[in-house]
């Protein structure tokens, strides 16, 4: 039975006990010769002598008594459905996460909440396995380029090695050492952005996207790639060093992820408070999701170290979530990506 239902019977079984102790109390009344009226049946009856208050007193305790132990006993059983539930949850732990709450075929207050707690178990479950994954990614992600550097060192070990090849080596020791860098960086930058923000201010979004274009512009150069700028003044709420990587981890990868004599156009407006497009290979749209996971780049794989860390989006959609904003990114209409950042 589902609870409103118990509720509905519950009233109706408290509304009888309340007539029939009326209906009780007035017999009780007129068997003790009391002529006053039952409203004062608790001020002292004078029209009978042998009236004894203290039986008038053991009416009222008794139905008091039986008042109390038929509401409490009602209340119980229509909060069962509510045990039910308290007891599921107690046995949800990180080896059974699979737990869920029993869903009636009843439409009452009692299976909407079952049905809300079990979404809020499926959140739950999917949230401990993305860290799970993350922690087991992130963990291969820097066991590898300790891998390489053990056997770079081992090599320089093993020989004398000449000038030009100590320069061969120190280089890509060095560069090795630079991806560990990023990694550290990025895993850090995502930890201080989903913790959330710890103080905002006004910060002058199109101010902070030139300093980061102008720190681009040699890099941009090299690639052979051109950028386009558009800004009008915008003020959005937030911490500045975030929402100045939010804009790095966008340009960066607009600049490396395109091709030679291609363009990256970076916009701030009204909406979306910021666009990055650029002009890079043709990715499918059902494609692009994926992008924002960590560990995971335009080519598919999760092992590909062409450069960088595999965190550059997941760290933008981490940082845009911490400032109460949204992002969204499609296929551009001449290859690469198009992503828009919306802030309050």
């Amino acid at each position: 039975m589902g609870s409103r239902r118990r509720i509905y019977l519950s009233l109706a079984v408290v509304a009888v006990t309340g007539y029939l102790a009326n209906s009780i109390f007035r017999s009780g009344h007129r068997a003790l010769g009391c002529s006053s009226a039952p409203a004062r049946a608790l001020n002292l009856c004078t029209s009978f002598s042998g009236y004894r208050p203290a039986a008038r007193w053991a009416i009222v305790a008794l139905l008091v008594l039986i008042s109390v132990g038929v509401v409490i006993a009602l209340a119980r059983w229509s909060l069962n459905p509510i045990r039910s539930f308290s007891a599921t949850v107690g046995r949800l732990g990180p080896q059974n996460l699979g737990e869920r709450v029993p869903v009636s075929d009843e439409h009452d207050e009692a299976t909407a909440l079952a049905v809300e707690l079990n979404r809020m178990m499926d959140r739950l479950a999917a949230g401990y396995e993305g860290q799970r994954s993350f922690a087991a990614n992130a963990s291969h992600e820097l066991r590898t380029p300790l891998a390489v550097q053990r056997a770079l060192i081992e090599v320089g070990m093993s020989a004398p090695l000449t000038s030009d090849q100590m320069e061969l080596l120190t280089r890509q020791l060095l560069d090795t050492n630079e991806r560990n860098e990023r990694l550290i960086e990025g895993l850090l930058v995502l930890s201080e952005s989903e913790r959330g923000l710890v103080g905002t201010a006004p910060q002058r979004l199109d101010q902070i996207t030139q300093t980061v274009v102008d720190r681009h512009v040699d890099l941009a150069e090299q690639a052979d790639v051109k950028l386009h700028v558009e800004l009008t003044p915008r003020t959005v709420m937030g911490e500045a060093v975030l929402l100045e990587r939010l804009v790095t981890n966008l340009v960066q990868n607009a600049i490396k992820y395109n091709r030679s004599g291609g363009c990256v156009a970076v916009r701030v407006g009204g909406n979306p408070t910021l666009r990055v497009t650029n002009t890079g290979p043709q990715i499918a749209t059902e494609d692009v999701p994926a992008l924002f996971e960590p560990f995971r780049r335009h080519s598919g794989t999760r092992i590909d170290h062409s450069g960088g860390a595999g965190l550059g989006l997941t760290i933008v959609r981490s940082i845009t979530q911490a400032h109460g904003g949204t992002v969204n990114a499609a296929p551009g209409s001449d290859g690469g990506l198009e992503v828009d950042v919306t802030l309050p």
